[in-house]
């Protein structure tokens, strides 16, 4: 599938703003599951932009805008092919054992994922070790879909999980975090993915930028779950990055001097050829 995608943020202020400096994560990632054909980002007023790749892989641009201004417009264009997700392997859960060891910053807590009885706070049951672990993490994603309502607004990038636990209502960064909870305490090694969603009005979380779960399953590698939508991550899904949680991949963010309060605007159009 060949997916188009223009992401706009756009940042007001009362007053003029000076020394801008926004890291911008927006970059798909080159990897088995898709193709980046094209990539173009378009900031107004004039700004200095440079790059990197952070930890975990993913291309960061750096946008210094240094003269007074009173708006900041992010505009990132690409072309993404995605490519066909084959089955996972069936293997038992206790395979895992041998594999732990090499992921271990996903597994352990971090800040939004903190430690904690996870499976019996979102009444998960506890897989036995002869179990399938592809089927059994599909079983998870289909439970916590079920237990949560998806509602845009019911939370903010900082809302806790124990807080969207105990409303049951929340975004895709808020199942996501669930889902990493869960995983982690069961020993299964997974990360916070941040990309794109090509929905045609039939999926949630496609109004911005999406999340999902990846998780290591032995003999077939890293692998996508979407709790949000009850799926596996397949050919609408573009990936950006991952990290250990949303604050290793969140899009954009940044600091300025003066300006004020500022009103943020965000905008995601994805288009797709099948």
């Amino acid at each position: 599938m060949r997916c188009e995608i223009r992401h706009t943020t756009e940042y007001r202020y009362k007053e003029p703003a000076w020394d801008s400096f926004n890291e911008v994560r927006l970059h798909p990632s080159n990897e088995a599951r898709q193709t980046v054909r094209s990539f173009h980002l378009h900031v107004e007023p004039e700004a200095e932009i440079t790059s990197h790749k952070d930890y975990f892989g993913a291309l960061v641009h750096h946008v210094h805008v240094h003269e007074a201004h009173t708006f900041l417009k992010i505009t990132a264009e690409a072309i993404v092919d995605t490519h066909p997700v084959p089955d996972p392997v069936p293997v038992p859960f206790s395979e895992l054992r041998g594999v732990r060891g090499r992921y271990t910053e996903f597994l352990v807590p971090s800040p939004r994922v903190p430690a904690g009885e996870w499976p019996e706070t979102f009444g998960v049951r506890r897989p036995l070790p002869h179990e399938d672990l592809p089927g059994y993490l599909m079983e998870l994603t289909s439970h916590l879909h079920r237990r949560f309502t998806y509602a845009a607004g019911a939370t903010s990038v900082s809302t806790p999980l124990a807080e969207f636990a105990r409303h049951g209502r929340g975004v895709c960064q808020d199942f996501t975090h669930a889902m990493l909870a869960v995983a982690r305490g069961l020993g299964v090694p997974a990360r916070y993915v941040s990309g794109y969603l090509y929905s045609s009005g039939g999926m949630l979380g496609a109004e911005a930028t999406h999340a999902w779960v990846e998780c290591f399953l032995p003999g077939t590698g890293w692998l996508g779950y979407d709790p949000t939508n009850n799926c596996l991550a397949r050919e609408r899904h573009v990936k950006i990055g991952h990290g250990r949680e949303y604050s290793d991949v969140s899009p954009v963010r940044g600091t300025y001097y003066g300006g004020g309060r500022g009103e943020l605007d965000v905008d995601v159009r994805v288009y797709a050829e099948q």
